[in-house]
């Protein structure tokens, strides 16, 4: 078994930036080909970047953008990355939306924009990995570490992301006589803007306060365990991996 990146192919939805932009660039430092998944226009500068950065690297690169909340559009970028790279080794799925707000106060309209995009997303990516991965490849989600968490305002989050902890069980099972693995991250709140917009600086300390060393989970603390799934740790599968500095356990 090779436990390395040399010359394979990853595929990384919401690979332009943040999270997804640091895993695209150390999978191209890894050896990878790497295709770049983005989603809308506002984020299309940093994902021509990460591009440029893979290429950069003596790695081959292709910029794709789908709607994942479309499972045809999910079915396309499998299509369209395997066109560009050649059949693809690993799939990392980075795609989330946040949203804190009261129950009593969500609307039906912000309750499926949150199911689409972090568990329907999540499922049809993961049916199109099992699809068109090669033998022996890798299936990544990152999901939340507020899968663990007793606490309010996150109910379309956390729960949207919850059932992609079962998808990952099912599919690990599935998939596995073909060697593929199939396992999840839930990091911390992230030190991106993708956490910042939901928090007021009050909320912000006692998040920091939370983890190990105060402080917010770093992209550098996430995408090396991306990594290390995909390489040497491709044992485990079926797993939900709660790297967040002891922000929740279970």
């Amino acid at each position: 078994m090779t436990y390395n990146l040399t010359g394979k192919n990853v595929l990384v939805a919401g690979g332009g930036k943040n999270l997804g932009g640091l895993i695209s660039r150390l999978a191209a430092d890894a050896g990878a080909n790497v295709a770049v998944h983005y989603n809308s226009d506002s984020s299309r500068a940093e994902a021509e970047a990460t591009v440029a950065a893979v290429r950069e690297r003596g790695r081959n690169a292709v910029l794709l953008s789908d709607d994942l909340t479309n499972p045809d559009a999910v079915a396309q970028l499998f299509s369209d990355a395997s066109a560009a790279l050649g059949g693809i080794d690993v799939a990392v799925n980075t795609v989330g939306k946040v949203l804190r707000k009261p129950i009593v106060e969500t609307t039906e309209a912000e309750y499926d924009s949150m199911f689409d995009i972090n568990s329907k997303a999540a499922y049809f990516f993961i049916k199109e990995a099992g699809r068109n991965l090669n033998d022996n490849g890798k299936i990544i989600t990152i999901v939340t570490a507020l899968l663990a968490a007793f606490t309010d305002g996150y109910s379309t989050y956390a729960g949207g992301k919850s059932p992609v902890e079962h998808f990952t069980r099912a599919a690990a099972k599935e998939f596995g006589p073909r060697g593929i693995s199939v396992t999840a991250i839930a990091p911390g709140p992230m030190d991106t803007p993708f956490f910042y917009g939901q928090e007021t600086p009050e909320r912000v300390e006692f998040h920091k306060s939370q983890g190990m060393g105060n402080r917010l989970t770093n992209i550098e603390d996430i995408a090396p365990i991306v990594t290390f799934l995909a390489t040497e740790g491709a044992w485990i599968t079926g797993q939900t991996i709660f790297a967040n500095g002891g922000y929740t356990t279970r």
